[in-house]
This record gives structure tokens, C-alpha cells and sequence, in this order.
């Protein structure tokens, strides 16, 4: 289990993630939403250990991850929205490279390799280089290298951003099926992916946590039974209160 507890990290003064608190477990997909500005890239960059909080903490299992960074980092799998693949670098080179930094021993990494390139159906790029290929197989050699370690806790910034249907569908499924053994943070403002992937839904604005929910409990709190609705009413709401 991954729990946030009593997280809080400021920026010039300003009070960017506000005493947050969940947890996330195992087989759970979660969706983090949020208007742009709310605190999502922050909070997910001190699940990551990127930053250190003001004060809180982020615990796997139990285990702070700010005691022994280079332990919780085994763990935990990231990808950002925008990952460098390094264009240079041909498919292998770049998983290989990722793996090197995480000084996974040699067959472990075959091992691995082996696996991902059959659940991310990658055989056919291996060899080319990262900038030949397109957003979809981009986006999958991303979760590839963050995947090399076989980590217990996998964060997706935007995965489906600009891809066409069927990479939507095929990412989607891999992350279905990857999160049966796993725990899966995604942060997304497409209202769909909500809709086809999450377990429960994690809602913030202004750094604050204002729901956590399931998402059909979400489409409840509006007329509408949507959760496009629900999320401008949520945050509309919170707007007006400030």
C-alpha cells in the first residue's frame, strides 16, 4: 500500500499541496483530477521522492520513502506527459540505458525485456531509434523503460494524451491488465479515461483533496450523472467558496 499522509509542500509562499491524505493498494486504478494549477504535478513528484515536502510523508508499506529514497525508487515506475526517450538512442538502447541506471543485473533486464516487449507488443520498433517512432509506440517505450524494474506502483501523467483510438484502447487494456498486481496512479483530464479505467476517482483543487470517491458515486453528485458535470460543479464550487 502507498498512503500520503498529511503531505504539504509550498513554492514562494504559496501553498502549492495543502495536508493531503489517502491511500492507494494494490489491484487499484486511481485517477487523479484536478483544473491545471490544482497540484497535480507536484503531488505527484513527492509520491516520486522528485521533491521533499514541507512537511508529511509518503510511505510504501510503511516505509518512508524520504528515509531511503534509492529503496522506494525501486518501487515506484513514472511517467511524465512529456518523457525524453532520448532520440538518439534506438528502442533497446534506451530500455537498456534504463535499466543500467537502476543497475538491474544483466538477465534480470533480458528477463524483463522479454516480457515487456510481448505486453507492449514492441517487437517491431526494438531496433529503431526513438525518433522514428510514433506518439503511440513513444508513449509505450515510456512505460517500458519506467516498467524495466518490475515496480509495485506505476504513475502515468496523461498517458492517452493525443493518441488516436485504437493506441487509446491498446494502453488502456495493458494498464488493466498491469494493475491486477499493482497499484496505478493516473493523472488525466480526459473525462473517458476516468469513465474506462479507474477504481476511484481523487479529485483536487487548490491543493486540496475535495473528493475521493468511486467514479459512480461521482456522477451522483450531479444531476447530469456525468463526471465531466460533476467535475466543473465540484470545482466551481470550491472557486466560489474561496
Amino acid at each position: 500500500m502507498l498512503s500520503v499522509i498529511n503531505l504539504n509542500k509550498t513554492f514562494s509562499e504559496k501553498r502549492v499541496i495543502n495536508n493531503m491524505s489517502f491511500d492507494l493498494r494494490e489491484g487499484e486504478i486511481v485517477a487523479l483530477l484536478g483544473p491545471n494549477g490544482a497540484g497535480k504535478t507536484t503531488l505527484m513528484r513527492l509520491i516520486t521522492s522528485f521533491y521533499e515536502p514541507d512537511s508529511g510523508d509518503v510511505c510504501i508499506n510503511g516505509n518512508s520513502i524520504y528515509n531511503n529514497r534509492t529503496e522506494a525508487l525501486k518501487q515506484i515506475g513514472y511517467v511524465p506527459e512529456n518523457g525524453i526517450l532520448y532520440p538518439e538512442l534506438t528502442v533497446f538502447e534506451y530500455i537498456k540505458f534504463m535499466a543500467d541506471i537502476r543497475r538491474i543485473p544483466y538477465q534480470n533486464f533480458v528477463d524483463n525485456l522479454v516480457s515487456l516487449i510481448q505486453q507492449l507488443d514492441i517487437s517491431s520498433v526494438i531496433n529503431q531509434k526513438c525518433e522514428t517512432l510514433s506518439k503511440g509506440f513513444k508513449r509505450r517505450i515510456g512505460i517500458a523503460g519506467a516498467l524495466i524494474h518490475k515496480p509495485q506502483i506505476l504513475i502515468l501523467d496523461e498517458p492517452t494524451e493525443g493518441l488516436d483510438p485504437n493506441q487509446k484502447f491498446f494502453i488502456r487494456n495493458f494498464i488493466k491488465e498491469y494493475s491486477k498486481n499493482s497499484i496505478i496512479l493516473i493523472s488525466t483530464h480526459i473525462m473517458e479515461e476516468v469513465d474506462a479505467l479507474a477504481d476511484r476517482v481523487i479529485l483536487i483543487n487548490h491543493g486540496k483533496i475535495i473528493r475521493n470517491l468511486s467514479p459512480e458515486r461521482l456522477k451522483k453528485t450531479t444531476s447530469s450523472g456525468d463526471i465531466e458535470s460533476a467535475f466543473r460543479f465540484a470545482t466551481t464550487s470550491v472557486l466560489e467558496e474561496d
